[in-house]
């Protein structure tokens, strides 16, 4: 019997090694009875066939080695082919069993696979190269890389997804491999190919219509309104680009449902939705909605406030009973409004830092819903430190300085978003990557507060380029927002130039040539003493206009005399202002006022003024109040500006006895006597309210207003109105050409330069703006956004001429970009609605382009 059965045993195995094959069978359960089960020691293991692939990773795959011990029957041999299947490596899977010794129970397998082939490259057909480079970035084809099918189907995958983001919803995409060539130099090409990927993209698919079914309260239009993403294709509107994207249809189907909650549908649901082609290159999409019941509030009742009574908190609140139910609205009334009305930010200007409320659902009666406010409101938080993170150039006191809360002071929200607005507006500091992290000790009523900053480029190189008088007008000059004079003698500070102690340093020139030059200087100390927000500027100028020709030539005796044909003015002046904030009637009022002194050498110059040969004098006080509520830095995204001010010289003609009448008229003005006065108000406000992530810049279309009158008068009607300091309105407003200080010039984009006042200015002006701006880049690197503009202004030379409402009006389009290096440049075409019928006026084409590098227009 034993004889009988070690027989059979090694029939099997001769059997076994006399033909191999790739399945668990090899040692299979029917070639022994399971009656008689037989224990194997794997003797050795082979591994043959491979090129590629190291042996002891297959054996590693297999789970089998050198010295195992296995049963036959049993599914070790099984479990290592489904293993080396599941990697998907190889083409062929083979074991086989050679050197079966019954008698030792002992035996070798032998391993045999044949690999498939690996990747030499990748060929794209009908694939642009932009394209090549995309999907090589997604995909990372790498040299090398076993053609399994699990990759080449991740490949086709991102490829289909590829376009189907294009709009190519009709793409199909073959992989076929090619063997290599003599001509690839590939070191072993039996075992590599190259894969082609050949698209063909067919024609794009747009949606065509979108369907609702089961909107019965809401119209399809503005659902459709609410779908920001996916979008009916329609010619007539070349910023819709009709895509269907299966991720853009899973978001607008939230909006719609936000749209629906808002209106008191709060079990509202889009059931299912469809998508089928209507042509080769059009696709129509079909959402069905269930609208559910619409509930309205009820009772709100207040739960642990002791603080503030039901009443104020009912008021803050804004609900009333009746009102539809909104979910949005009643998170945004207890802890997100933008605007800082809202039942959190009340108890958070008051100190209450660990302040909760949770609304609760207390009942849900047919369309109806009560809902309990149980609030927890601690005790108010006392701020303990203040810190500053991020600063590597500012010095921590200039920072210091702008902070609101301070250490011993009351935890309020209000001061927090003030101080991050102070902050922006000192230009230093990127406002998308500044925070503030409040980090609290209920244990003891504490709070320490964390500002973090993020350092920008705030200095500027300016290379200024402006059109003005038919000439070019060159500008150079360099600005330091963030100088620093204590720092000028010590060594290692200069890097390139001290900085951190937020001072202005401001040296510039402009010129055209022979015609024009200019020379500036300025200098701000923020913080005068140190101590309080009172500003000191100090600054000096000299002008030189001319005709153009030499000052000098030779005489007939080769003597240097004065040219007789030379017509220029000389302006030279200083100016020292000091400015402060003020506390009253609000903190955002500021005070300005300042000293000038000029002095205007007139030489045959009689293109601009009223008298062309003398000198003249201009000592004036210049006062101003303002409020700046605006927020932001460069790109106002909402608040206001108020500016009234007063520039007055002493009335010498009070004192000096001069009979202005009989005088000539350079006597008459030697020393210039006048009053200015201006109001101005611009007010900003976001016309949408796009959400965006922690620290980013939401992106809103933004509307800006803005108003502007000025007048200049005399104090004696016998000298009449002063030559300098007049208006001159029409063009971009490209102010310092032509006697820079002599006169101020103010922007009517659609007209050409100075072309609506009078050729010696006018002593009054009307302007008002309207535009919208909508930011295409935030990026303090490089901040850009587009604009649509109107305005309309006018001047007139008496008061008896003043109308402000007979005006020249224009409207256009324009683009402003600011680069920290070198200022805000602007372009604008603007096209005017009136014709200007004013004596020497020449014809002016319908539009204008008004082009300024470096300069803001011109403005009231």
């Amino acid at each position: 019997m034993n004889k009988l059965k070690n027989s059979l045993l090694l029939l099997f195995f001769i059997l076994l090694c006399g033909k191999t094959f790739s399945q668990a069978t090899v040692l299979a359960e029917d070639t022994i009875l399971p009656a008689n089960p037989m224990e194997f020691v794997i003797e050795d293991v082979k591994i043959v066939g491979n090129v590629l692939t190291d042996g002891n990773a297959i054996k590693l795959i297999c789970n089998i080695y050198k010295g195992d011990k296995f049963v036959v029957p049993g599914e070790k041999i099984s479990d290592a082919i489904k293993n080396l299947w599941r990697n998907q490596l190889f083409d062929e899977i083979e074991i086989s069993a050679q050197h079966v010794s019954v008698s030792k129970a002992t035996l070798t397998l032998v391993v045999s696979v044949k690999e498939k082939p690996r990747m030499w490259n990748v060929k794209f057909v009908n694939v642009s190269k932009s394209d090549k480079e995309d999907l090589q970035e997604k995909i990372r084809f790498a040299k090398g890389k076993f053609l399994t099918e699990f990759y080449k189907g991740y490949a086709k995958n991102i490829i289909y997804e590829f376009y189907r983001n294009k709009s190519f919803l009709n793409c199909s995409v073959e992989m076929t491999e090619v063997p290599v060539t003599a001509a690839d130099n590939c070191p072993k090409p039996k075992e590599y190919v190259w894969l082609v990927v050949k698209v063909t993209k067919n024609k794009k698919v747009k949606i065509k219509d979108i369907f609702f079914v089961g909107n019965d309260s809401v119209k399809s239009k503005k659902l459709y309104k609410k779908m920001k993403d996916t979008k009916r294709k329609r010619w007539w509107n070349p910023f819709n680009n009709g895509k269907y994207l299966e991720e853009n249809v899973d978001k607008d189907k939230d909006n719609i449902q936000i749209k629906y909650n808002s209106l008191g549908y709060r079990d509202m649901r889009v059931v299912k939705d469809s998508m089928w082609p209507v042509s080769e290159k059009r696709v129509s999409m079909k959402l069905w909605i269930e609208e559910g019941r619409k509930y309205h509030f009820r009772n709100i009742t207040w739960v642990g406030n002791t603080v503030y009574r039901s009443g104020t908190l009912d008021t803050v609140l804004g609900i009333k009973k009746g009102d539809v139910f909104d979910q949005s609205l009643l998170e945004q009334k207890l802890s997100a409004n933008p605007n800082g009305a809202d039942i959190q930010g009340l108890y958070m200007d008051n100190g209450y830092l660990f302040f909760q409320i949770m609304p609760t659902e207390v009942l849900v009666e047919n369309d109806s819903i009560d809902l309990e406010m149980r609030m927890y409101e601690g005790k108010p938080a006392i701020i303990n430190r203040v810190t500053v993170i991020g600063n590597t150039k500012t010095n921590d006191r200039v920072i210091m300085r702008e902070i609101r809360t301070r250490p011993g002071m009351l935890f309020r929200r209000s001061d927090i978003m003030r101080t991050q607005r102070e902050l922006s507006a000192l230009g230093y500091f990127d406002p998308e990557k500044m925070g503030v992290n409040p980090i609290p000790n209920q244990a003891d009523g504490t709070v320490d507060i964390e500002y973090t900053v993020e350092e920008k480029p705030s200095d500027q190189i300016q290379l200024s380029g402006g059109w003005g008088g038919g000439r070019v007008i060159g500008t150079l000059g360099v600005t330091f927002n963030n100088f620093s004079t204590k720092n000028f003698f010590k060594r290692g500070a200069w890097q390139p130039l001290p900085a951190g102690d937020g001072q202005k340093l401001s040296v510039q020139a402009q010129s055209t040539g022979a015609f024009y030059r200019s020379f500036n200087f300025s200098f701000t100390e923020p913080w005068l003493g140190g101590k309080r927000p009172n500003s000191l500027t100090f600054s000096a100028y000299h002008t030189v206009s001319s005709n153009g020709v030499p000052g000098k030539i030779k005489d007939a005796d080769g003597n240097k005399i004065k040219n007789p044909a030379l017509s220029d003015i000389k302006i030279t002046g200083v100016t020292f202002g000091f400015a402060s904030r003020l506390k009253k009637p609000d903190d955002w009022f500021s005070f300005y006022g300042e000293t000038n002194f000029s002095h205007y050498n007139v030489n045959n110059y009689s293109s601009f003024f009223v008298f062309s040969n003398g000198q003249a004098n201009d000592v004036n006080v210049r006062l101003s109040l303002n409020r700046d509520s605006r927020e932001g830095y460069i790109w106002y995204k909402s608040g206001a500006y108020i500016n009234v001010s007063g520039q007055f010289t002493p009335p010498y003609s009070m004192w000096n006895g001069k009979k202005y009448l009989s005088t000539n008229l350079e006597d008459n003005f030697r020393w210039i006597e006048y009053q200015k006065y201006k109001f101005s108000a611009e007010w900003y406000a976001p016309l949408t309210n796009v959400k965006v992530k922690e620290g980013k810049e939401a992106r809103n279309l933004v509307l800006r207003l803005r108003t502007g009158y000025g007048f200049l008068a005399s104090y004696n009607k016998k000298v009449g109105t002063a030559p300098f300091e007049r208006f001159y309105l029409g063009g971009s407003g490209l102010s310092g050409f032509n006697t820079f200080f002599a006169r101020e010039i103010i922007a009517l984009r659609g007209y050409q330069d100075n072309s609506i006042s009078s050729k010696q200015g006018d002593a009054f002006i009307a302007k008002y703006t309207a535009e919208l701006r909508y930011p295409v880049s935030l990026n303090p690197q490089a901040m850009i956004w587009v604009q649509g503009f109107a305005e309309a202004g006018n001047s007139w030379q008496t008061l008896k001429e003043f109308n402000p409402f007979k005006l020249y009006r224009s409207a256009g389009v324009g683009v402003r970009i600011f680069l920290p290096m070198f200022g805000l440049l602007g372009l604008d075409y603007g096209w005017r609605f009136d014709t200007v019928n004013k004596p020497g006026t020449a014809p002016m084409p319908k539009g204008q382009l008004h082009f300024t590098i470096g300069a803001q227009l011109g403005d009231l």
